[in-house]
Order: C-alpha cells, then sequence, then structure tokens
C-alpha cells in the first residue's frame, strides 16, 4: 500500500513558492506515496495543478478555530491514517497537530520549542541561515536523509485564467505588439519593503513612452492604496488590477507581462517562479536569502551600513536603503532587461 504523506505548508505566499521545490523533491524521493498538503487558504491556490500533490487540505481558521479548532483538525487527519509528517512550516502548533493526529513520524526543524513532538528534528545550520530560503526546505531533507533534487520555485497556472487574462487585456488596448511591465509597489510585512509610489510612477511612464509598454498595476487587498497613488501619479494610462484578483488571476496575468516590477514581496516570488524577469528593489530585507529565484532577474539596492536590518519600519526614521534607490537606476535596470541584457 503507497504511504501516505502529510506537508504542512509555510503561511505566506512567498515563503510557500519557495518551498515548492522542496516539495518536487519530496515527490522524487517518494514517487507512489500519497501526499497530502496541509494549507491555509487562499495559500491553496498556489499548489492547484502542481503534480508533487496529491491532495490538498485547507486549514480554514473559520472552521478549525482556536483549541477547540486544533483538537477538531487533528481528529480529521488522525482518520486519514498517515505514516508521516514532513513540517516545512516552523511553528509549534505544526507540530502540536501532527502529534495530536497520531502520525507515527514526524520531521522538521527543531525550532521554536517542538523538538519533543518530533521524531526526526534537524537544527538549522549556520550554513543554511546565510543561503536563499528555496535552500533552507531543501537542506532539510537533506539533513532528513533524503535527495534534495535541483528543482527551482515553479507554479502551475491554468488555461481558464489565462484566457480570461488575455480577452481582459485585449479589451483594454493591451496587443501583442506592446509590452507588458507589471508594477507591484505594496508589501505586507512593513513599509520598510516599500519603494516610493512616486519613483515607480516616474518607471513606469518612462517605459510607456520609451518602450510603447503597458503598464499593469498589482497587489492585494492590503496594497490598494500604494496602487492608486502610483496610478494617480502616473501620466499615461495603466490598468490597476490592486485588490481585485485571487492568486490564480494573479498568476495568470503576472504570467502575460514581459517585466515584473516589485518591491520584495509573495508576488515577486510569484513571478520569478512564473519564469517572469522580475526586477525587485531591495532594502531593509536580505536579497540573499529572498531575492526572485533563477536566472534572468535583477535586484536593485544600494548597499548601507544598516541593511538588511529586517524591521518593519525603519529604526532611524529615514528609509536610508530606499530612498537611496533612484528611479533613474531602476528604469536603467529595466531598460536593459527589456532590450535583452539582464544580468
Amino acid at each position: 500500500m503507497p504511504e501516505k504523506i502529510l506537508v504542512r505548508a509555510t503561511n505566506w505566499v512567498g515563503d510557500l513558492v519557495m518551498s515548492t521545490p522542496a516539495m518536487a523533491a519530496i515527490r522524487d524521493e517518494f514517487p507512489d506515496a500519497h501526499i497530502s498538503v496541509l494549507v491555509k487558504p487562499p495559500l491553496d491556490e498556489l499548489l492547484a495543478g502542481n503534480p508533487a500533490v496529491d491532495e490538498i487540505i485547507r486549514y480554514d481558521r473559520k472552521l478549525y478555530n482556536g483549541a477547540t479548532g486544533i483538537v477538531k483538525l487533528a481528529g480529521e487527519l488522525r482518520k486519514k491514517r498517515f505514516d508521516r509528517a514532513i513540517l516545512l512550516q516552523n511553528a509549534f502548533e505544526a507540530a502540536v497537530i501532527a502529534f495530536m493526529a497520531k502520525i507515527p513520524v514526524r520531521m522538521g526543524y527543531a525550532t521554536d520549542g517542538r523538538r519533543i513532538l518530533l521524531t526526526k528534528s534537524v537544527k538549522v545550520a549556520k550554513e543554511t541561515k546565510e543561503k536563499h530560503q528555496v535552500y533552507y526546505y531543501l537542506d532539510l531533507l537533506k539533513a532528513l536523509g533524503m535527495k534534495a533534487g535541483t528543482h527551482a520555485p515553479k507554479l502551475y497556472p491554468d488555461r481558464e485564467h489565462a484566457r480570461h487574462a488575455s480577452e481582459f487585456l485585449k479589451e483594454n488596448g493591451v496587443s501583442g505588439s506592446s509590452p507588458v511591465v507589471g508594477i507591484n509597489p505594496g508589501a505586507q510585512y512593513g513599509v520598510a519593503k516599500k519603494w516610493y509610489p512616486e519613483r515607480y510612477a516616474d518607471v513606469a511612464d518612462r517605459l510607456v513612452r520609451e518602450y510603447g509598454a503597458r503598464v499593469v498595476i498589482f497587489g492585494g487587498p492590503g496594497d490598494v492604496a500604494a496602487a492608486g497613488t502610483v496610478e494617480a501619479a502616473m501620466r499615461e494610462p495603466a490598468i490597476n488590477l490592486a485588490g481585485r484578483t485571487t492568486i490564480r488571476e494573479l498568476m495568470a496575468y503576472a504570467k502575460k507581462c514581459g517585466l515584473f516590477i516589485t518591491n520584495d514581496t509573495g508576488a515577486m516570488h510569484v513571478s520569478a517562479a512564473l519564469g517572469v524577469p522580475t526586477l525587485a528593489v531591495f532594502g531593509s530585507t536580505d536579497h540573499i536569502a529572498t531575492g526572485p529565484f533563477g536566472k534572468g532577474n535583477v535586484i536593485v539596492r544600494n548597499p548601507v551600513n544598516c541593511s538588511p536590518c529586517l524591521k518593519r519600519t525603519c529604526p532611524l526614521k529615514h528609509y536610508r536603503c530606499m530612498e537611496t534607490v533612484s528611479a533613474d537606476q531602476v528604469y536603467e535596470a529595466a531598460k536593459g532587461m527589456l532590450e535583452g541584457g539582464r544580468e
């Protein structure tokens, strides 16, 4: 009988995208296993169509709220009789759920004080902390005796959403001859990760005038204000989709872009995983650990002695890491990417 494996997914868009190589490696290690992924909605949309996943179990907080919700979820998982749990999420709660579900083999990093609940725990190695976060998950598998593989983050958009995206863009005057440039000015983890909307607008206007680009502004519900500021500051027309797309729709529209200019956000990782040339502006966060993964992507940053601080807001109140990144810098990088001179 095939082994039944439960993978506990991470809780952020970017983290989940960066963990997809580990999911592919688990499939390689257990090709005949039935692999289920426990994930919170709407992040489950990122895994639709992924060949490494046989079943998606939605950890909906509305259904599994509080301690009683955890007990209920664990009981439902217990009925599925999993043989092992691989916890890509670091939280104590992930280990509690696997323990209460009576999964005999429970594997993960010994983080958040949960070592006692794991049957196979791994200490995070110093060298792992110095690499891209994609390897954080792959190194866990290596330490557990599995082959890590050579996979890159990958997502699987569907034809139906792609068709709708093409039709919408066509209806809004986007022709096949016009390069589509995505602008993603928001960020969920605090204002320190946000480059200035007026500078995004400046770069976008120049790309429209110089390359005939059509600009599409992206963002989640929390990014509507930033996206609106960009649109208002632009002198050229743009299509503003901020707050109007699901994750599956975001994937479809991002895939249509010839260039995606963004802060360090989940959408940045989505874009890169779709193979879209991605230009990311970095300031307070670690470009080595969480930059867009893969060849053909560009990071624009100016090293300052206080970066990366990993803070939500600037402790010094002046955001020097972002202030020093000029519109000219980002425009020149975008120009090089559009002309095929990516580094």
